[in-house]
């Protein structure tokens, strides 16, 4: 038997004697507590289901006088009344910034709406005017909100979502690649004094052809190119275009190869920036084969939102105006309207979107929208260097867009959807230039919206290339669900047989090892809703894994009290048994964390899922094991007079 003085050494490595050890500190009551309590709260949003919705959006619509068509409360109340009308009643109408969220009180009732609206406001053969999409409506109540109190996100395997593959334009790269070094080419052929047959568009079909009077000319023109322009750029060689002789550069292949991986790695950076923007949780964007991207969005039903961001190739550029004294070549400028005046712009560029860092919507001193916008150093010294020569010119914004039109048609009895790309070009401000300008700018003269989705577009970094949605497929609710049951409940049988058996085995301290278990998910469910983690099929395997993982600390801490108490009372047997478990424990769970955390840092999709919940589970399974059961059996057993234990 031991010593009444028993001396053990406890979790923060320090002596205790039997009188500390039967004095279990108030703090850590304290602390055990409100851990608890604070989990509750922050778990509770997870039991209010979310309600079946329908967003609606303007894309393109355009009223009676050719403006933008705003979606007001008559609109929303013509629809509500067309819905009732077909028995399809409403639960709830809610007016959004750009459009409106309609409620309903079943899944079939929602599907049913959304068919008959899409039919209503998208006539078969026109273009569509509106965004019909479904949605899952929170309903968490508003104290909760207040205190950011959140249901837990769950991903596209769980929830639902939005599945996008987009096919990145590399020609179309190559070609605007190929029309902005055009320039350069020139240029150092105009230094080097040899003249080429004006009047040409010199860049047709991913290729350059520049034609000139002569053969010796052409052969000057070939020798003195390729010193600058040779491989392994450009492959270049003698030709005859129109009759005349003429000198054809292209790409070499190492350079296409090059071009198109830094395509696609910027429009990958762009579409990472952008999704971002919509407040995704644990989005997935990554490549697929040579030019392909695939986004998924787990959560969401609305798919208006996200391609009007994702579907949308646009940038700015900056350039000067040429004035009535300048007399610029024809091949030097383009022609705009502006205000109802046309400009001459040159082609040149001075910066464009790629060269901004960041971009904010703001109002003026005059309470007007505005962007504000920050370029990078190479931006912010050309732009410096090119205003400060210029001041007192009037600079011009070109905003350049490729616009996404869906159409639809009857084919063979099927409603068939058909993708156009439109080209906007035009002029947003030409304003004159009072002062040198840096890094710093301001584009104004725009209304909320365009400042807004201007903003966005230019923090988000332009993209290298064009993009067109080629697959869109949204992940039901009712998969989703399916989903869920079966995860939930793999949770609940493991977890049930492994209360069973911890209780029959252990008895008292089993209870309490299954009272430690339950809080244990409720931390883990709260920590997942409140930092906005991403719950995935996976994910409920490392929930699983959890279950395990605070199991086993248990069973270390109840091997070890067991063997104490053949040599020590009660009062020092349970302590010392926490004690020099610790140790193990930390070890094991230190470990098991570290794979967890490369896990995470390193897989994505499923892999970061797993990892996520694995992660954060251990953390919490160790603190419920070491202090929360700690406390309960201190409550039960821990009077100096205690002469006997169930376990």
């Amino acid at each position: 038997m031991a010593d009444s003085r028993f001396v053990g050494q406890n979790i923060f490595g320090t002596q205790s004697t039997s009188r500390s050890k039967t004095h279990y500190p108030r703090w850590r009551y304290a602390l055990s507590l409100l851990v608890i309590v604070v989990a509750c709260v922050y778990a509770l949003p997870n039991l209010f289901s979310p309600d079946y919705a329908i967003q609606i959006q303007t894309d393109h619509a355009k009223n009676n006088k050719g403006e933008p068509f705003e979606i007001g409360d008559s609109f929303i109340g013509q629809v509500v009344d067309f819905l009732e009308k077909n028995d399809l009643g409403v639960k709830e109408q809610e007016k959004l910034e750009n459009g409106t969220l309609l409620r309903f009180h079943t899944e079939v009732e929602r599907d049913q709406a959304k068919g008959a609206l899409e039919t209503r406001l998208n006539p078969t053969g026109t273009d569509r005017q509106f965004v019909v999409a479904l949605n899952l409506a929170d309903t968490t109540p508003s104290w909760l909100q207040k205190i950011g109190g959140r249901p837990m996100a769950l991903g596209l395997d769980l929830a639902g979502g939005i599945h996008f593959v987009l096919e990145v334009d590399i020609d179309t790269a190559i070609q605007n690649q190929l029309v902005d070094e055009s320039e350069k080419v020139l240029d150092r052929l105009r230094d080097a004094r040899i003249r080429y047959l004006p009047g040409q568009d010199i860049v047709k079909d991913q290729t350059m052809i520049i034609e000139f009077a002569d053969i010796e000319t052409r052969d000057r023109a070939l020798e003195t190119l390729g010193e600058f322009y040779g491989l392994p750029n450009y492959e270049m060689s003698s030709t005859q275009a129109s009759g005349n002789p003429a000198v054809q550069m292209s790409f070499a292949s190492a350079r296409l190869t090059e071009m198109e991986d830094l395509a696609i790695d910027q429009n990958l950076e762009g579409l990472r920036n952008r999704v971002n923007e919509l407040n995704v949780s644990e989005p997935l964007v990554q490549r697929l084969g040579q030019n392909r991207i695939v986004v998924d969005l787990p959560g969401i039903q609305d798919s208006s939102e996200a391609k009007r961001i994702l579907d949308k190739f646009a940038t700015l550029e900056f350039r000067l105006v040429a004035g009535p004294e300048d007399n610029p070549r024809p091949a030097e400028v383009e022609q705009f309207e502006y205000e109802n005046r046309m400009y001459d712009v040159y082609k040149e560029v001075i910066v464009e979107g790629k060269n901004v860092i960041n971009a904010v919507a703001a109002r003026d001193e005059n309470g007007l929208p505005t962007v504000n916008f920050t370029l990078d150093r190479p931006g912010g010294d050309r732009m410096h260097d090119i205003t400060k020569d210029n001041i007192g010119e009037p600079m011009a914004i070109l905003f350049i867009e490729l616009k996404p039109i869906v159409s639809t048609e009857l084919i063979d009895g099927e409603v068939v959807e058909t993708t156009r790309i439109e080209t906007d070009r035009r002029l947003i401000s030409v304003a004159g230039i009072r002062e040198a300008l840096s890094y710093n700018s301001r584009i104004s003269e725009l209304d909320a919206s365009e400042a807004k989705e201007l903003a966005l577009l230019l923090r988000a970094g332009a993209l290298a290339a064009p993009m067109r949605i080629v697959e869109e497929r949204t992940v039901g609710a009712s998969l989703g669900e399916e989903n869920i049951n079966r995860g939930f409940m793999a949770v609940v049988i493991g977890f049930a047989l492994v209360l069973a058996f911890m209780l029959a085995y252990y008895k008292v301290f089993g209870l309490v090892a299954n009272l430690a278990l339950i809080f244990n998910l409720i931390i883990v469910i709260a920590v997942m809703s409140s930092i906005g983690a991403t719950l995935t099929l996976p994910g409920i395997a490392g929930m699983v894994l959890t279950v395990g993982m605070a199991v086993d600390a248990n069973v270390l801490i109840f091997s070890r009290i067991r063997e104490e108490l053949k040599v020590s009372k009660p009062w020092a047997a349970i302590p010392a048994g926490y004690d020099r478990a610790f140790r193990t424990i930390l070890d094991a769970n230190l470990t098991t964390l570290f794979v967890a955390l490369i896990l995470l840092f390193i897989g994505s999709g499923p892999i970061a899922g797993f990892a996520v919940t694995l992660s954060i589970g251990i953390v919490t399974s160790m603190f419920t094991a070491i202090f929360v059961s700690r406390g309960i059996v201190h409550l039960i057993y821990g009077r100096p007079n205690v002469e006997r234990v169930w376990i």
